[in-house]
Parts: C-alpha cells; sequence; structure tokens
C-alpha cells in the first residue's frame, strides 16, 4: 500500500533502465484538436510546481533551434528520422562557455512550441468550485499566465457537471489554448470531495461532466486520468472510449491505479491498449525519467505524445535533452556550472516576479518567495558536490534575496580555482518529492 497521504515518492520503485529503440523517437509534432504542439511533449500539472515562474522557467530552459547557417553544433539531419538536427540556444551571461548554456529570462526573442523542447505547458490543478466562486483579482494568481507560454492548458478538477462547464468558459475567456480535466490526482483532498482519481469510481458522472464542459467551450477539451481506482477497478480504456464519443480531443494516462499513487512501476501496456482503443491523440504519462525512457514508451505503446511531472524539477533541461536526442541520438548532460546558471536563473525569475506583482490586489500578489525558493532547492541542488551544505545555508535564510546571496556564496567558493569540465554531473540521483503538493504528477 502507498504511504497515508499518497505524497509523492522519493524515489521510482527499481527503475528500469531503457536504451534508445532503434529509429523510433517521441513525435515531432501531435495536433491536439486545432492546436498544434511541437515537439509532442507535455509538462504535466503538478500542485504546488507549475506556477507561471516554473512554467516559463522550464520553457526558457528547453529552448533549442535548428541549425542555419556554418559554424553550429550536430549540423544537417538525422538520417535515421529525417529530423533536422539542432543546437541549443546559450544566450548565457559571461563567456557562454557552458555546453548545455542558459537562455536568460525576458530574452528578446519570439518563443514559440516550434522552437522549444516542451511542446505544451499546463497549469496547476484548479477547483472548478472555487474559480468560479472567486473574485476576478484573485482569478489573476491562478490563470494568469504570458504570451511566451502558449501553447498552454488549464486543468481543472470537480465533481459538479455545471460548475466545471462554468469553469471551463473562464478559462477560455481567459485565453487558454486547451482546457484538460484532472481524474488523476490521488491526493485525499480532491478526492474526498470525490475529484480527481475519485471520479473514477463513477463512470457516469464523468459521462455527463464530459458532455457539459464539451458544449461549454470551443477550445481543445482534454482529459488526464489514471488505470481506475485499484487493480480490480481498471477502468481506462472504457472511459477513453467515453472521451473520444463525447467529443474530446485528447486523453492522457498515467498507468497507475490510484491506489498505487506513486509505487510500482508504471504500467505502460495500458497506454498501448488505450491507443488500439481511440483514433484521437494519447499522450503517455508515467517513470519517463531521461529521453531514453520517452523513446521506449512511444516505442512500446505507440502514443503521441510523451507527458513528465515529476522529472521536470529534478531535471529541467530533459525537454530539451530529449529535442536534442531526438534529432541526434545522443544529448549532452548538465554541469556544475549549468547547475548554478539554472537555479540563479530560476531565483531571480521568482524575485523579479515577486517585485512585478506587489501593487496588485492583496489576493493577486505573490507572496514571499523564500519557502518557494528552498522547497525547489531541494531538488535542484542534487547531485552538486557538496549540495547538503548550500541545502543547509538556504533553509537558514530568511529572505529570497538571502537564499539567492547564499547560492552565489556557495558556488563561488565551489568553482573557483577549477573549470566547469571537472565538476560535470553524469548522474543526476532521485530527488525528495515528498511534499503532498506535488500529488498530481
Amino acid at each position: 500500500m502507498p504511504r497515508r497521504g499518497f505524497t509523492v515518492k522519493k524515489a521510482w520503485d527499481n527503475p528500469l533502465e531503457h536504451e534508445m529503440p532503434g529509429a523510433v523517437r517521441v513525435p515531432a509534432e501531435v495536433c491536439i484538436g486545432s492546436v498544434l504542439v511541437r515537439p509532442a511533449t507535455v509538462l504535466a500539472p503538478m500542485a504546488g510546481v507549475t506556477d507561471t515562474v516554473f512554467r516559463r522557467f522550464i520553457r526558457h530552459a528547453s529552448l533549442f533551434t535548428t541549425d542555419q547557417g556554418s559554424g553550429n553544433r550536430n549540423q544537417g539531419t538525422d538520417v535515421e528520422t529525417g529530423v533536422p538536427q539542432v543546437s541549443l540556444l546559450t544566450g548565457v551571461p559571461g563567456d557562454g562557455s557552458s555546453s548545455l548554456g542558459w537562455l536568460r529570462p525576458g530574452i528578446e526573442a519570439d518563443v514559440t512550441n516550434q522552437q522549444s523542447g516542451c511542446g505544451l505547458l499546463m497549469t496547476e490543478f484548479t477547483s472548478a468550485d472555487g474559480l468560479s466562486r472567486m473574485r476576478e483579482s484573485k482569478r489573476r494568481r491562478y490563470l494568469t499566465f504570458y504570451d511566451d507560454e502558449h501553447p498552454i492548458g488549464a486543468q481543472l478538477f470537480g465533481s459538479n457537471p455545471e460548475t466545471l462547464a462554468e469553469a471551463a468558459r473562464i478559462v477560455q475567456d481567459t485565453g487558454f489554448d486547451t482546457v484538460d480535466l484532472n481524474l488523476g490526482c490521488p491526493a485525499k483532498r480532491g478526492v474526498g470531495c470525490n475529484g480527481g482519481s475519485g471520479l473514477l469510481r463513477d463512470l457516469p458522472r464523468i459521462g455527463e461532466i464530459f458532455h457539459a464542459v464539451r458544449k461549454a467551450v470551443t477550445i481543445p477539451f482534454t482529459v488526464k486520468f489514471r488505470l481506475g481506482w485499484n487493480d480490480a477497478q481498471i477502468v481506462c480504456v472504457e472511459l477513453a472510449r467515453m472521451a473520444e464519443a463525447e467529443g474530446l480531443n485528447a486523453v492522457s494516462l498515467h498507468a497507475r491505479t490510484r491506489e498505487q499513487a506513486y509505487t510500482g512501476q508504471a504500467r505502460w501496456e495500458w497506454i498501448a491498449a488505450i491507443k488500439q482503443a481511440v483514433n484521437i491523440p494519447v499522450i503517455g504519462n508515467g517513470d519517463i525519467r531521461t529521453p531514453e525512457d520517452a523513446a521506449a514508451m512511444v516505442a512500446q505503446t505507440g502514443c503521441d505524445a510523451v507527458m513528465i511531472g515529476r522529472a521536470a524539477p529534478a531535471n529541467p533541461w530533459i525537454f530539451r535533452q530529449i529535442a536534442q536526442y531526438t534529432a541526434t541520438g545522443s544529448y549532452e548532460q548538465p554541469t556544475v556550472m549549468d547547475r548554478y546558471r539554472m537555479i540563479r536563473a530560476y531565483f531571480q525569475m521568482m524575485l523579479d516576479e515577486q517585485e512585478a506583482c506587489k501593487d496588485l490586489p492583496r489576493d493577486a500578489r505573490m507572496g514571499e518567495t523564500a519557502g518557494k525558493m528552498k522547497q525547489f532547492a531541494s531538488w535542484f541542488t542534487h547531485g552538486v558536490p557538496g549540495g547538503a551544505r548550500l541545502r543547509a545555508s538556504i533553509y537558514q535564510a530568511k529572505t529570497g534575496a538571502a537564499v539567492l546571496e547564499q547560492v552565489d556564496a556557495f558556488f563561488t567558493t565551489q568553482l573557483s580555482g577549477a573549470s566547469e569540465t571537472d565538476h560535470t554531473v553524469e548522474d543526476i540521483p532521485p530527488l525528495d518529492f515528498s511534499s503532498a503538493a506535488m500529488a498530481c504528477d
């Protein structure tokens, strides 16, 4: 049995090691209704994680471009796939010597899904009941996004068809590209009100929700769900067929039951079963930690796209690595200098966002960033030599600015007198995802 509270596990259970499966790659694109997702990769909704800052952070960390002109690495076209090879954008302050580089927030360039290794961003899951009741100013806190986040989908949870339909209309009017229904979250707070994976025990109610939301909006409507409540109640194939019949534009399956939470292996064979059962796009989710895993899922299931959750805070470059792997058959690992630039860039984005919203109404403001910076520091700094010392100093900091000072001081000492190539992180170990707020992957 999973742990009480269904918190996200620290690590995957005996993770399988996959090799690149021949000529199979993550698809270059997938159409979800009228929305083109290119490449076919999706950032999974994660409560307490996929806010505006993190989404933009992932989008910029994932930027790449097809090579044009001479002098770029990985020029040409992959012989097996015919996909143009890619060059990773650097844009790093300083000498830009890092292999992975870093794209500064606020870069003056158009950002589209054709340039980004992450094809579709998703919001944190949002209560339809709360959304329909809250003031307009507070909605901004949950539904704000920037132009460079397109295409972007908003995920809703709830159990009342009329309320979910009204919330979907709000999502559409706000300008989101897609709306998604959460039937996968195993957390008790959602299941207790018959939301999230709790609805998997009530297919007739799900059918009513599908019908009401589909009738309410014209933007693409998708659903994310699990195999079923437990092994005795596997309903994923029937649910996918129901979704297609009601006019939904795609389905996403996290290939575990609610009872499993995040334990055991994700059972990819059920993703394959759904792919055989429906004609709309099928997005696979569960146990994708590396580009090899992503390609292996496509090879084993035939899914049209892959969704990545827990691995993204651990390795924000994973989408870009998948894009690079798709084009070249290999990808680069981050160095300690890459980690430093990544941590600093993300923390500075958080501080900038806090400053930008300080004059908004109180319920629309971003609070003090120190707590969230500490949360992310525990993920970002695993794999960094001496990372435990950095985490200890960060946890003692009282403000976001003080956290950033500790980061700068640590890496200044860590990297002094040594080249960054001396500190390559060859293997990024599993991170601590014990927060119940992460229970929506």
